[in-house]
């Protein structure tokens, strides 16, 4: 089956939203708690093993990281939580993330991965709250989700698309069991074309 973002390699790092590149093509933001999987998430869509670099350390991602396809970019930002990164560069995130996340016009929605075994935490509650107020559109990948048998994941899944209603549409993943890697590109293609 052909894979819409395979072909995505790495464009630019940025600290400040005058470094953010021409808004020429729709972008999906990749966010999420630290360590709940959003590089191994953008790796499993991608098809590549280190196009976004895993670490079991939280808090790598400390920019918003650019990768680009002919049709669309891919931005990483940095996991929310408990990230093990000095207090300045934490407080520079914010005004970051809430004006990209707020005035990017090519932004076509938001892909929040969380962990299927800790879904709707504060954080992400806070960003679904964000992504709501600026009008942007979500899609839940509840990640690691061959962590739970098939019976927890299930009720994970039921229990978060019943909290949310209509605000966002949610589905089980997996990177390492490609669980679900097909519905989410399918998903993301849906968002960049609306």
């Amino acid at each position: 089956m052909h894979n819409p973002f395979a072909g995505a390699r790495f464009l630019l790092s940025v600290a400040h939203p005058s470094q953010l590149p021409d808004g020429d093509r729709p972008e999906l933001a990749f966010a999420g708690r630290s360590n709940a999987g959003k590089s191994s998430a953008l790796n499993a869509l991608c098809s590549q093993k280190n196009l976004a670099r895993v670490s079991k350390t939280p808090g790598r991602t400390q920019l918003l990281n650019f990768f680009e396809l002919p049709q669309v970019r891919l931005v990483d930002l940095p996991g929310y939580g408990f990230a093990d990164v000095p207090e300045e560069v934490r407080k520079t995130w914010g005004p970051l993330i809430t004006g990209y996340l707020r005035d990017r016009e090519n932004l076509r929605g938001i892909v929040l991965i969380m962990d299927s075994r800790r879904p709707l935490t504060a954080f992400d509650r806070q960003m679904l709250d964000w992504a709501l107020e600026y009008r942007r559109t979500v899609h839940i990948l509840l990640a690691k989700a061959d962590k739970l048998t098939s019976s927890e994941s299930r009720k994970t899944l039921a229990a978060v698309q019943d909290a949310l209603g209509e605000l966002a549409t949610a589905q089980l993943f997996s990177a390492p069991k490609k669980t679900g890697i097909p519905e989410a590109r399918t998903r993301l293609q849906e968002m960049i074309a609306d």
